[in-house]
């Protein structure tokens, strides 16, 4: 099955709501005596993010159609931009922009593969015109 893609309508998410973590690959061991020991009890680490974005009606429309329709309310993958790389300048070590010939700085590209995490979008309206969509996605490895 092809993942979908993420609706390119729609604005990157707040930076204020932003939240991720790792899910626990692993096992805890018990032993007689000392601290806690660990193994890995699976390879496959997801990670659980929580998003939210701002949007206008016709925005809201989009996102709707997308999670209602196109990923069955969150049941099929699909890619997103990282938005913690994507779209960001590239550094050197001296974190500086890197530019290209012709001065403009080199952006870099990252895409997640997704899907709807354990919470559902919840909508809130903002602003008197506008709509703050909350939700969270598992960004698989």
């Amino acid at each position: 099955m092809t993942p979908l893609n993420w609706p390119s309508e729609l604005d990157k998410p707040e930076r204020n709501s932003w939240n991720a973590g790792w899910n626990d690959p692993r096992q805890k061991r018990r032993g007689e005596t000392g601290g806690p020991r660990y193994r890995r009890r699976y390879s496959a680490v997801a990670k659980p993010v929580s998003l939210s974005l701002v949007c206008t009606r016709l925005q809201k429309g989009v996102f709707d159609r997308f999670f209602e329709q196109d990923t069955n309310f969150g049941s099929r993958v699909f890619r997103m931009p990282d938005p913690t790389t994507d779209g960001w300048a590239m550094l050197d070590e001296n974190g500086t922009a890197v530019l290209d010939e012709n001065g403009v700085p080199i952006l870099m590209s990252a895409q997640w593969l997704c899907l709807f995490g354990a919470e559902l979008p919840k909508e809130t309206v903002v602003e008197q015109v506008k709509f703050r969509l909350t939700f969270t996605v598992a960004v698989l490895p």
